[in-house]
């Protein structure tokens, strides 16, 4: 099986320019075989925690509006994990999808917000998810420092874990040293569990963010197979043997 992760660059806050964006990578991993890729956490909109309006571009899964958003991704042979802001009566989460052939097949909200008065509650489940033969968990960014949330996705049967990230910060604190945390976050997730881990990160900068973006592909022996160019959008695939 192939798998991809998909470094998008860092749009401005409350864009859905990533739409298009993604649809094109879609597109691309069709051809190439791909039956996973994997975008960054909030790639609909950027994070909530930034923005002026949050609830402008937070979505609803409940009512069908999601699924509305994703119809640009129906693909017949390519999941999809994206990145949002979802809302839930007056609640906000940090949440991923998996869709897949025109329907959302599975979510999960981030357990631990990072930003320490974020504007997100946390998410109280740990799922795992299942695409063709492939059992996989989700941790979205902080979530990855939580080592026995990847434990307990392994316990359920999960062979890979995928790690939507928005590295996206002011510029004053962003640092290409995160790019190595990541990955050394990784390599011991990886090894720990002897699982694939599939790390997706934005790239780039906006008016007010930058981040130099980590994402990587790093197999169970705690291998980098795959890392992306820094400051740079980019596509990273690897294969399961």
């Amino acid at each position: 099986m192939k798998v991809a992760a998909y470094q998008a660059p860092l749009l401005r806050c409350g864009s859905l320019e990533a739409i298009e964006l993604i649809r094109r990578r879609i597109e691309w991993c069709e051809s190439e075989g791909v039956a996973i890729l994997c975008c960054p956490e909030a790639i609909l909109g950027g994070l909530a925690d930034y923005a002026r309006q949050p609830v402008d571009f937070a979505i609803d899964v409940a009512g069908g509006q999601l699924a509305n958003v994703l119809s640009a991704f129906g693909s017949s042979t390519v999941a999809t994990i994206v990145g949002f802001t979802e809302i839930a009566g007056d609640r906000l989460y940090n949440a991923a999808a998996v869709f897949r052939n025109g329907a959302v097949i599975g979510r999960y909200r981030k357990l631990h917000p990072a930003i320490r008065k974020s504007v997100y509650e946390p998410g109280h489940q740990i799922p795992v998810f299942t695409v063709d033969d492939l059992t996989f968990g989700i941790v979205i960014c902080n979530d990855s420092n939580f080592p026995e949330l990847a434990r307990t996705m392994t316990a359920k049967g999960a062979t890979a874990l995928f790690v939507p990230t928005n590295n996206g910060l002011p510029r004053a604190r962003a640092s290409a040293k995160l790019v190595t945390d990541a990955r050394n976050v990784d390599i011991a997730c990886a090894l720990e569990n002897g699982i694939w881990v599939i790390r997706a990160d934005v790239a780039g900068e906006n008016n007010e963010l930058m981040s130099y973006g980590s994402s990587g592909i790093v197999d169970p022996e705690g291998t980098v197979a795959r890392s992306a160019k820094l400051l740079s959008e980019d596509l990273i695939v690897a294969e399961f043997s």
